[in-house]
């Protein structure tokens, strides 16, 4: 009797007969998509199908982030992986490992395609080309942080400019993921007003490895920025969208650096020469006004005022004195002359007749009393005498 067997056992032994066929543990296989339907978990499930059969697909998230391109239905694709068997439905289904639209040409006419189209777009002209500044006080660096681009950017920025300042917007280069990503972090960088420059750079890959960069919202985003913007990506035989959209196309990461700042070391003859130079120039300047200097104060000795206005102040001391000698002698003739006209009117003055022995006498009403009438019995006179005056009452009166 046949043994019974249950479903599950049967699957389960179906699935190991997939399993050590080794041939379905590596298969290649090409169709085109649908049911296309990416689960929230990131992981890809679809059917490739031809014109005489179907095969289910499944694709898990870490091989899904490493696609170059967003499948969809109608998609004619490649696809690696093996084959197996899903128990809970019973079903055979390919499990895959890479996914990519038929051949490489696909991805370089989609390449061409965007490429045109943005030529079109003028997002290629070079009337838009800003110039790099000359000597950056800082630059911007957009690329995986833990990347060996990075660490070559840095070493020859410090090699050939240390006094840059260097700021880090760290991205995803590879992947679905990566061109949001880099398109953040130009836009931060960009949004700064203490950036001069902004390098975009990521190392050697393959076609799909630099697609990130043959995005068109990254071209865009470069295209928008107000700083200059340049590119290194890839080798020097790679070329992307972002090379000719961006500012400046540099043939590798390093080059890029080398573009972005002067190499000191070259600079340094020049700036002594110049230096050298600028000194000579300013002590011909310093001798030229030490002459002119001299020159116009010899002028300025002849032209001053100063000698007429020593001979002016020695001819006002003279004439000051011949005032002063003019006046005493003045004042001595006018002093002599009051002295003779003191004396002859000391002569006639009352204080010569007082000191003979006369007297002045005034009434109360201060009058001079001439005559006895001029006065009664008991008023108050004031006799005046050669060295004062004295009052007096009138006891009596006569007549002469």
């Amino acid at each position: 009797m046949n043994e019974i067997w249950s479903i599950s056992e049967l699957t389960q032994y179906i699935r190991e007969l997939f399993e050590i066929d080794f041939r379905l543990q590596d298969v290649q296989v090409s169709g085109e998509i649908s049911n296309f339907v990416r689960a929230r978990s990131g992981h890809l499930y679809f059917t490739l199908k031809d014109e005489g059969a179907q095969l289910k697909c499944v694709m898990w998230r870490s091989d899904a982030a490493r696609l170059r391109f967003h499948p969809e239905d109608g998609d004619a694709v490649e696809a690696d992986g093996r084959i197996s068997v899903y128990e809970a439905s019973g079903v055979y289904q390919l499990y895959a490992k890479r996914l990519e639209p038929v051949g490489r040409g696909d991805l370089a006419q989609a390449f061409e395609r965007l490429k045109q189209q943005l030529s079109d777009a003028g997002l290629f002209d070079p009337a838009h080309k800003q110039p790099i500044p000359r000597f950056p006080r800082k630059i911007g660096i957009v690329t995986s942080a833990d990347a060996a681009a990075l660490r070559d950017i840095l070493n020859v920025l410090r090699r050939r400019y240390p006094l840059v300042e260097v700021l880090i917007a760290p991205t995803l280069v590879q992947g679905d993921f990566a061109p949001a990503q880099i398109i953040q972090a130009l836009q931060w960088l960009d949004g700064r007003t203490d950036i001069d420059t902004i390098i975009v750079a990521r190392g050697g890959g393959s076609m799909e490895d630099l697609w990130a960069f043959n995005d068109e919202g990254v071209a865009r985003a470069i295209f928008a920025a107000q700083h200059p913007v340049i590119c290194g990506v890839g080798h020097e035989v790679d070329f992307t969208i972002a090379d000719f959209v961006a500012d400046l196309r540099a043939p590798t990461p390093s080059a890029a650096a080398e573009l972005a700042v002067p190499d000191l070391a070259e600079w340094r003859p020049i700036l002594r020469g110049l230096g050298a130079q600028l000194t000579a120039d300013l002590q011909a300047i310093l001798q030229q006004k030490q002459q002119q200097t001299t020159n116009l104060a010899r002028a300025l000795r002849h032209l001053s005022p100063r000698a007429s206005l020593d001979n002016n102040r020695q001819r006002i001391d003279g004439a000051h004195g011949r005032l002063f000698t003019a006046v005493q002698r003045r004042l001595e003739r006018e002093q002599n002359r009051l002295a003779v006209a003191q004396a002859g009117l000391a002569a006639y003055s009352p204080l010569a007749t007082l000191s003979r022995g006369y007297a002045i006498v005034r009434g109360e009403d201060g009058r001079i009393v001439r005559s006895v009438s001029d006065t009664a019995v008991g008023a108050a006179l004031s006799v005046q005498v050669s060295d004062g005056a004295f009052g007096v009452t009138v006891r009596e009166g006569e007549s002469v």
